[in-house]
Order: C-alpha cells, then sequence, then structure tokens
C-alpha cells in the first residue's frame, strides 16, 4: 500500500494564489496528456507518487482529457481509491468544464445546463464529493456571461467546488468575468492560460497585467511548448515522441529547421545557467512573480523529479531575458 514520504512538503515551493487564502506548489501536474486510456495505468500510479512524495500537492484535470474524453479522470479517480484518497485533504484537484463533451446542444460551451451536468459527471468518475478548483474553459460568445458566471457561483453554493477558476479568457473578458463573480460573492481566485518562452499571448491579450491588477492568480499550462522545450528534439524527433505517438496538438510540422535552431540555442543558454532546457523554461515564466505556478504534464516519473528542479533556480539576468526574446522571437 503507498505510503506518501514524511518529508514531501520540505523542499516545494508554495505561492499564495493571488490574495486568496489557498497556496499552491510552484509546480503542478496536469493529466492533459498521458492520463487517457492509451497510457499505461501503473506510469500513472507511479508520476503521482512521486509527485505527491515531493510536495506537489496540485493536480489538474478536465472533463475532456483523455483519450477518450473522461477518461483522464476515471483514471485518476481509480489512484484516489486505491492510493492517494485518504490524504484527500491534503490535495487540490481541479476539473473544467467548457470543450466538446458529448453529442447535441447542451454538450459544450457556458450554458447553466452544461456546466452543472458536466461537473456532475466529473464527480462521479472522479469518485469525489467535490473538487477544490473548478474552471470554466472557454469564453462562450453565445451565452451570456451573468448565465455562465451566476452558474458558477452556485456550484460552489452547492459545495461541489471551493473555488472558481477561468481558462483561456483574456484580459477583456477577464475583467467582466471578475465583475460578475465578484458582485456574485464568488471565491475566483485563479486563471488558467497557455504561457511559455514561445507562447507570449497572455502578455499580447491583457490577461497577464489584468490578472495581476486584480490580484488573481495565473497557473500557465504548456509551459515547455508541448514538449519542444525540453532536450526531446535537440536531434529530431523520437519515435515515442508525443509527435509520432499523438499527433493532435503537436505536428511534425510544427518542428520546422528554423524552430530547433532556436530551441538548441535555448538550451545552450540554458546550460551556461546549469539548468536543462525544460528547468530553464519553467523557471522564466515564474521570473517575476506574477504567474503563481506552472503546469506540466509528464509521460514517466523522472520528468517530474526533472522539472521539479526549475524552482531552485528562477532569477534571469536582464542579459538572459534578453538573450531568451531575441532567440525566441526573433525571424
Amino acid at each position: 500500500m503507498y505510503q506518501p514520504a514524511p518529508q514531501r512538503y520540505d523542499s516545494m515551493t508554495y505561492n499564495r494564489c493571488g490574495e486568496s487564502g489557498l497556496k499552491l506548489p510552484g509546480a503542478c501536474l496536469g493529466l492533459w496528456h498521458n492520463f487517457g486510456d492509451t497510457g499505461c495505468f501503473e506510469t500513472m500510479r507511479q508520476m503521482c507518487f512521486t509527485a505527491f512524495d515531493n510536495g506537489i500537492t496540485h493536480f489538474d484535470i478536465a472533463n475532456n482529457y483523455g483519450p477518450d474524453a473522461g477518461s483522464a479522470e476515471s483514471n485518476f479517480g481509480e489512484i484516489l481509491r486505491r492510493d492517494l484518497g485518504a490524504w484527500r485533504d491534503e490535495l487540490i484537484i481541479s476539473t473544467k468544464a467548457g470543450y466538446y463533451m458529448w453529442p447535441g446542444p447542451y454538450g459544450e460551451w457556458g450554458s447553466r445546463k452544461y456546466l452543472n451536468a458536466s461537473l456532475n459527471a466529473s464527480l462521479k468518475r472522479l469518485g469525489l464529493d467535490y473538487v477544490d478548483i473548478f474552471y470554466h474553459h472557454r469564453p462562450d460568445p453565445n451565452t451570456p456571461l451573468e448565465e455562465t458566471m451566476l452558474a458558477l457561483a452556485d456550484i460552489v453554493r452547492s459545495g461541489k467546488a471551493l473555488y472558481i477558476g477561468l481558462s483561456n479568457y483574456n484580459g477583456e473578458q477577464l475583467e467582466k468575468a471578475a465583475a460578475l463573480l465578484q458582485e456574485y460573492h464568488v471565491p475566483f481566485i485563479i486563471n488558467q492560460n497557455a504561457y511559455s518562452i514561445f507562447d507570449r499571448t497572455i502578455e499580447r491579450n491583457g490577461l497577464k497585467e489584468t490578472s495581476h491588477r486584480l490580484k488573481k492568480g495565473i497557473i500557465a499550462f504548456s509551459p515547455l511548448a508541448q514538449g519542444l522545450l525540453s532536450d526531446r528534439y535537440l536531434k529530431g524527433v523520437p519515435a515515442d515522441s508525443r509527435i509520432k505517438t499523438d499527433g493532435r496538438f503537436l505536428t511534425e510540422a510544427s518542428l520546422s529547421e528554423k524552430k530547433l535552431e532556436k530551441i538548441r540555442a535555448l538550451n545552450e543558454l540554458a546550460l551556461s545557467r546549469g539548468q536543462t532546457l525544460s528547468q530553464m523554461a519553467l523557471s522564466w515564466i515564474l521570473r517575476d512573480g506574477i504567474v503563481t505556478a506552472v503546469l506540466f504534464g509528464a509521460s514517466k516519473p523522472e520528468q517530474i523529479l526533472d522539472n521539479i528542479k526549475a524552482l531552485e533556480n528562477t532569477r534571469f539576468t536582464a542579459e538572459e531575458l534578453a538573450a531568451i526574446d531575441r532567440i525566441a522571437l526573433g525571424e
């Protein structure tokens, strides 16, 4: 039977999520990839054990994570039942709804009908009475924002979620949603958006600045740009890489020779800092204290241990930051 390491919190950094009372580990484990039914269940278990043994208390899922949709929640629910459930009070578990989940007019977006039905199904798959954070996964252009935000408020009041998060909103959308959630007295504490050395969208669309001004947390997903910001592709495309085995979100066409040159140059800079490329990419996201946590995926426990080391050095010189921008953003 699994027993967590007694010293599991000793080396992890925990950051307050905005101005809320909740702290998140600087590094969090995402179950977007490698927890679906195409993965190895025993590897999933070992990754969860490695994460928790090293102070990662936050596990992030969504209703449609798989493949197939729902399977990541089911597999993590089985791990909770077998192993981690005894430590539920030490865990932060989040899920989301917003993307396509089932056929018909009620299986996606942001209606009250969909959000409630989706969360009920998620809780059943997870085997839980509540999640710690429930996210609206993407803005809905056709449902009134008031309906979506009030549905989130009622979900908290029902006890099925402790906190609310928003995902893939831009700065303007965040401002409007946050005002409504404040009016409804909802504990909205965090935004989840893509952010990496290669993807600066939240810097351009106002999300990062607005979130900081409103004192809300940010958790960054895809911080390694689907694995490009790691040593996986320094010599080309491995046979067991995500490009070869999945291809839904990262394709071979996205790995041009120019992109490979950038990756190799960033790798050289990381080595000069005494870090791996993935460690530098993760620490860069946390460099200014605005982002609460990085959310990474893994395919084996060793990757988790490597990524956690990023928290040991999140300081960059002005010259290093300028070099990263020149390499990553240069044409």
